[in-house]
């Protein structure tokens, strides 16, 4: 195993023996949903940089995996939608980890009368070989995990999600990203990648590498303020703004002319006809917004029309639109 990950497992060990709530700081509010009562323990080990968690993924009962199961807040989210024996399945390959996650499950037992830790199966294992089958999952997910890869590991990472999902299943990802050169210094600091800093990657060049092993559609769902890298603090000559950022990618086929990604970008006709059709499958009512992908925005732009107005990206979208 490459030392970066031994890192990774030591770091991780420790938070596990010893909650720190510091370790993470997301700024995505924490789902509250009715009978739902989230131990303080799992807030505590909340070692994530936003949320993995939505509804409208989370419809019919889904077969659902998490890697990375910090200390259990989400699965325990997650089981709320999936009340079935097994129904949700948490991968991590930290020891510590998994025990206190499944002290965590008793102390949620005691504080919600409808969950039964036997709706969580515990699994020993990691993001790069996951101990599950082909195609039996429908919705997979990740926070603050996949930053840490280098690029090798990252696609592996990301195949073995899009192995597990079904056809159209989903995989949410939550990880920091950046826009700036990460100064190499830092890249490889092993701690810093393993704190979920220095891994951070330009978004364009982390929708690629989703793209790259298949997903058809991509949903930039939230991009928040994340951390400061400062040259008081750390090994930098500049400010480093790291952002997070909350991704759902689709086990859709691709399509021929490339994939569909929805970063928040709307189309909105405002023409003389009651409605415009661009031939394409698209059809844009008289001054009714329809979210676009990007693909489309594109595509509209260039037939130059006076009456189509394109906006830019919000990278908030939840659903809806052209595809």
């Amino acid at each position: 195993m490459d030392t970066y990950l031994e890192t990774t497992k030591d770091v991780y060990k420790n938070a596990a023996l010893k909650p720190d709530v510091g370790l993470c700081c997301t700024t995505t509010p924490i789902w509250q949903f009715p009978e739902l009562s989230i131990p303080k323990i799992m807030l505590d080990m909340n070692y994530g940089c936003g949320s993995t968690v939505n509804p409208r993924d989370l419809v019919n009962n889904p077969k659902i995996l998490y890697v990375g199961i910090g200390g259990g807040m989400e699965l325990l989210q997650f089981a709320y939608f999936s009340r079935e024996k097994g129904n949700v399945v948490g991968v991590d390959p930290v020891d510590e980890m998994l025990t206190a996650c499944k002290n965590n499950f008793i102390e949620a037992e005691n504080e919600n009368p409808w969950f039964k830790k036997e709706f969580v199966e515990i699994k020993k294992g990691d993001a790069l070989n996951l101990p599950i089958e082909n195609e039996t999952i429908d919705v997979a997910a990740q926070n603050c995990l996949f930053n840490i890869f280098t690029t090798e590991d990252l696609k592996t990472a990301l195949n073995e999600m899009f192995r597990v999902l079904k056809p159209h299943g989903r995989l949410v990802l939550s990880d920091p990203i950046c826009e700036q050169i990460m100064p190499e210094n830092l890249k490889n600091n092993e701690e810093l990648r393993a704190l979920c800093l220095s891994g951070a990657m330009p978004l364009q060049e982390y929708l690629d590498m989703i793209t790259s092993v298949g997903f058809g559609t991509i949903e930039v769902r939230a991009k928040r303020p994340y951390r400061i890298l400062d040259p008081n603090n750390y090994n930098t000559d500049e400010l480093i703004y790291i952002e997070s950022v909350e991704i759902c990618a689709i086990k859709d086929p691709m399509p021929k002319d490339g994939p569909c990604i929805f970063t928040g970008k709307t189309a909105i006709y405002y023409g003389k006809e009651e409605y415009f059709d661009d031939n394409d499958g698209h059809v844009l009512m008289k001054n009714q917004p329809l979210p676009v992908c990007d693909k489309t925005a594109n595509n509209l732009k260039n037939l130059g029309r006076d009456d189509i107005f394109i906006s830019e990206s919000t990278y908030f979208y939840d659903g809806g639109g052209c595809c």
